[in-house]
């Protein structure tokens, strides 16, 4: 279990997250950077969310989780729960199959950081 506190943006952020859950939020992480970004969704926009905008701030979250241990800042937390709630509303909108895979992944890590992120 990893546990102490943090420096984040002015604000102490406790963690305690094990390290397996870092490893498998990393893993998919890794995997998520490695997949190449759906070349139909660029400068597509779904409503008011423009795609390569959401894959951007989603992944900014989730690298500063992971660089910081399982730590989000309280601003950085909600940008990520905007984010899952723009994926919900995009993800049915998307009608390629790699589309969907890369923004589903990209939702899954979103919900395992946002569940496994502490704040203080």
């Amino acid at each position: 279990m990893i546990t102490g506190l943090r420096e984040g943006w002015g604000n102490m952020v406790q963690v305690s997250v094990s390290s397996e859950q870092v490893q498998n939020a990393a893993q998919l992480w890794h995997e998520h950077r490695h997949a190449p970004f759906p070349a139909s969704l660029r400068g597509v926009q779904f409503g008011d969310t423009d795609m390569v905008l959401l894959d951007a701030d989603t992944a900014g979250c989730l690298l500063t989780w992971l660089n910081n241990g399982g730590a989000l800042d309280p601003k950085r937390t909600r940008i990520l729960q905007s984010c899952i709630e723009d994926l919900d509303r995009v993800i049915p909108q998307i009608n390629e199959p790699s589309g969907t895979q890369y923004y589903e992944r990209l939702r899954q890590l979103a919900l395992l950081v946002s569940g496994l992120s502490s704040t203080k």
